[in-house]
């Protein structure tokens, strides 16, 4: 909205920087901490009083969480939410169809997993809507983005999946948007089983969005592009004003996350943010390319996979508990020791991720 401001500059006043995305991107992190801070301490007091027994725990969960965790509310997930609408609304170019492609997304996501989360709490019970239900929703929310993504993109770039590293373009046609559909279905899932200790989530989804937001501005310039040897994708940078609106919020969010947690983010925060990564992927082309940078999502998925499927066939259990971070609190780690390392190793993985841009 701001950028409209630019009509009234000559070129070389103040009112020039609001063409600049990086000026912009400046602005909305610092709108969505602000609105974190401010906003944060009423949102989670209004939760205390409206949520009487807070976010129920699982029995068959971690024995100490129904001690350590019993009575916190959930639905933090607003507080991010409202940060990073609220700031990317107020900084991003509103004519960028990419802008509202992965707004539409997340917040979409994000209605999802409030109403899980609504269920949930007002039934202090921890089965809120149904799987399938989730799914189903989900798919439908990815098929609009993976067909309007699509739309979007250049010609040249329609259904073809970009392989990195090797600088080739696959076109997988009519199985692109299911594709996508996996993708963003799958990342928005992967985050919410992720979210399972304090600040274990938040950060690697903000370092994963970091990473995307500086693919998103490399990919929709051509200098760098052309420097890079990536493919060009007209109008992705102005996502990185959305990614930073995420980064500011999910730093005002983890305000308060931190351990102890006074708020969780819930369902609603957990989907939304799965939900954003895997939109801002598909947006620029590096579907694959987040499989690596979001490998810890990925990894605790793969890990409930792995412990169903051999539970159902073999009867034993793989890990002591899934997800894996579970497993090592069983083992004896500390859950400021896991979640650290988990940060560590998010961090590693997007330098992995992000060197692809130049590996090539």
């Amino acid at each position: 909205m701001l950028y409209w401001l630019t009509e009234f500059s000559d070129g070389g006043d103040f009112f020039n920087l609001f063409r600049y995305i990086t000026f912009r991107s400046g602005g909305a992190f610092f709108t969505a901490l602000v609105f974190g801070f401010l906003f944060g301490r009423p949102l989670i007091n209004l939760l205390r009083t409206k949520q009487k027994h807070g976010q129920p725990i699982r029995d068959d969960g971690p024995e100490n969480h129904l001690a350590s965790k019993a009575g916190t509310p959930t639905m933090g997930g607003v507080l991010i939410l409202g940060a990073l609408v609220t700031a990317s609304l107020l900084w991003a170019r509103l004519d960028i169809g990419y802008v509202w492609m992965v707004l539409f997304v997340t917040v979409a996501f994000g209605l999802i997993g409030f109403m899980d989360d609504y269920k949930k709490v007002t039934s202090n019970s921890h089965s809120g809507v149904s799987g399938r239900m989730r799914l189903i929703a989900g798919f439908a929310i990815a098929t609009v983005a993976g067909i309007w993504a699509t739309w979007m993109h250049p010609p040249d770039l329609q259904n073809q999946l970009a392989i990195p590293v090797v600088s080739l373009l696959w076109n997988i046609g009519i199985f692109f948007v299911p594709f996508t559909m996996i993708v963003i279905v799958g990342a928005a899932n992967a985050v919410n089983l992720t979210d399972g200790l304090d600040g274990l989530a938040i950060m690697p989804v903000m370092i994963a969005a970091g990473s995307l937001g500086v693919i998103a501005y490399a990919v929709g310039r051509t200098d760098f592009t052309e420097y890079l040897g990536i493919n060009y994708v007209p109008g992705t940078g102005e996502i990185l004003v959305f990614v930073s609106a995420l980064i500011g919020g999910g730093l005002g969010f983890l305000w308060y996350n931190a351990p102890p947690a006074a708020v969780f983010m819930g369902d609603t925060g957990s989907l939304a943010l799965g939900g954003a990564l895997g939109a801002v992927a598909v947006a620029t082309k590096h579907e694959i390319v987040l499989a690596i940078i979001g490998g810890l999502f990925v990894v605790e998925a793969l890990s409930v996979i792995i412990q169903v499927g051999y539970f159902k066939i073999t009867g034993n259990r793989v890990f002591l508990m899934a997800p894996i971070h579970h497993h090592f609190e069983k083992k004896g780690w500390a859950e400021p020791q896991i979640v650290i390392r988990f940060w560590i190793i998010s961090l590693i993985l997007a330098l992995v991720g992000l060197a692809t841009l130049k590996v090539r």
